[in-house]
């Protein structure tokens, strides 16, 4: 070492990998958040189904949803809809395929009326195959 000269010291190079930690993260963040909202997005409609035991039912080769709320709503493939619109929506799937299975879902406080009146419905159309929909019982646990 000579005399006021300073030694340098070598600097590292620049780093040139691409750092995939915060991409990680937020790719974790959007997972979670598919993962909790998938099963908000099968049914927006709230029912509380009668619970009867039966077998499973097959799938039908078309089907069409049919649901009546508590309050006696309609709706139409979850789509909102009036009795005499109904029977016309009802009428142009019969006339296209006339084996249609219409599943109808009813909350159980609806009255016993309002689910003839849909199923009337359904039936002047020409949809005779109508399947109930209903939730299987809750096991109660031996004792």
């Amino acid at each position: 070492m000579a005399f006021g000269r300073l030694e340098r010291t070598r600097t590292d190079a620049p780093m040139s990998d691409i750092n995939v930690t915060p991409l990680v993260d937020v790719m974790l963040v959007l997972l979670v958040i598919f993962i909790l909202t998938a099963p908000l997005l099968t049914s927006a409609i709230r029912l509380d189904l009668p619970k009867a035991e039966s077998a499973q039912a097959g799938e039908a080769p078309l089907a069409v949803t049919l649901v009546v709320d508590g309050q006696g709503q309609i709706y139409l493939n979850d789509k909102s809809i009036l009795l005499p619109e109904l029977a016309t929506q009802l009428k142009a799937v019969a006339s296209h395929r006339p084996d249609t299975e219409v599943q109808l879902r009813a909350d159980q406080s609806v009255p016993y009326g309002r689910v003839v009146e849909v199923m009337g419905a359904a039936q002047k159309a020409g949809l005779s195959r109508i399947g109930f929909v209903a939730d299987a019982p809750v096991a109660m646990p031996a004792r």
